[in-house]
């Protein structure tokens, strides 16, 4: 596509740099420059462009960028500033941004940056799950690797997964990849990075499927500061349409913070020796703290037998709380695509599991568009 720039930008020695820049990106051309919002917005249309770069770093520009969305409401609004802050960029996203990038910008930046909101929307739009298991073997990792494919291929829009299970996380081993980044590296960098560059610390899978691995040894976990990994989180929004957390098990900062940030938590626990319902009446008292924890928590329970509503009924009685998805128990078919590093819903597309999984991505996409209608 050819992206015909309007540029707002207040400072003239920054303008010009910028009007260099995106001429010399393939695909762009400035065709204006305008260092007022007043003529920007009076004299724009003229020229008939198709994308904006707004500067943010005049006064009242959050009251000048409702002003501009009012004026080209069918274009795209990319923001411009100095450093992104989480806090500053969701106030220009929610005023009507398409995405924010901080200034001066590369050329593959810019690329990068309208590419990502051309696929996913704006940050605005994208759903965070965590995964919580309050004991281990809850079969989280199995569950989160496969949902991603799933909602991946429903919906046909970008999805990440974290890794913060920081000294035991094995989603690199599902995947059989080997990073050359880690989210040691993506929090060692955070304070310097915006969303579009943080997006080459994340190992693609798929087409549509990302992945920022897990720390390469347990003893790294002291360098995965909470505060760089709370930036990650709220970059990553602007990066992906869906982003699953896998946390370690139990309650520690790392697991806090997630979920924290999530949109929803999900607590997983396998089904086994019938302490499960036990474990996780106790994680909810820990939630309760939330006063909407009703709608943000959603226990699941896997290697149910038998999988099906009477079970999941069952199991919503004895915990005295609804339990969003139940999950067969599915070793072989999870150990065999594993030996041929699949997942199960690719090997078995039929099978019992990867209906559960579906059913579940379901879930998410449907209870997504409420929580943006919600949002909106």
């Amino acid at each position: 596509m050819e992206y015909n720039v309007l540029l707002y930008e207040r400072e003239l020695i920054m303008g010009g740099q910028l009007e260099e820049t995106i001429n010399n990106t393939a695909g762009f051309h400035v065709v204006r420059r305008f260092q007022t919002a007043t003529d920007a917005i009076g004299q724009g249309g003229m020229f008939q462009p198709n994308l904006i770069l707004f500067d943010t770093t005049g006064k009242n520009a959050i009251g000048l960028l409702e002003k501009f969305h009012e004026a080209f409401p069918r274009l795209p609004i990319l923001c411009t500033g100095d450093q992104w802050r989480a806090d500053t960029a969701s106030r220009f996203l929610q005023a009507g941004g398409s995405g924010y990038i901080v200034k001066p910008f590369t050329t593959e930046e810019l690329r990068e940056a309208v590419e990502n909101f051309a696929k996913n929307g704006s940050g605005r739009d994208s759903s965070v799950y965590t995964f919580f298991s309050p004991k281990g073997k809850s079969g989280k990792t199995t569950l989160i690797a496969n949902l991603a494919l799933a909602l991946a291929r429903r919906t046909r829009e970008q999805v990440g997964i974290i890794d913060a299970d920081l000294q035991f996380g094995d989603m690199a081993v599902f995947f059989n990849l080997q990073p050359a980044t880690t989210i040691v590296e993506a929090v060692r960098d955070s304070e310097f990075l915006q969303p579009v560059s943080l997006s080459s610390y994340f190992m693609p899978v798929t087409e549509n499927v990302r992945v920022l691995c897990g720390t390469r040894t347990p003893n790294l976990i002291d360098r995965v500061a909470i505060d760089g990994f709370e930036r990650i989180l709220a970059m990553s929004r602007e990066l992906f349409r869906y982003v699953l957390i896998d946390v370690p098990q139990a309650f520690n900062p790392t697991s806090i913070a997630a979920a924290e940030a999530s949109d929803a938590t999900f607590l997983c626990a396998m089904k086994n020796d019938g302490y499960e319902v036990y474990h996780m009446m106790r994680a909810l008292e820990i939630f309760k703290d939330w006063p909407d924890y009703q709608e943000r928590v959603k226990p699941i329970f896997t290697r149910v037998t038998p999988c099906n509503a009477a079970s999941r009924e069952k199991l919503s009685d004895d915990l005295g709380f609804p339990v969003a998805a139940v999950i067969p128990n599915a070793y072989d078919i999870v150990s065999t695509a594993a030996d041929n590093g699949r997942m199960a819903v690719d090997i078995e597309p039929s099978s019992a599991l990867t209906q559960a999984v579906n059913k579940l991505a379901d879930q998410l996409t449907r209870g997504s568009h409420v929580a943006m209608e919600a949002r909106a």
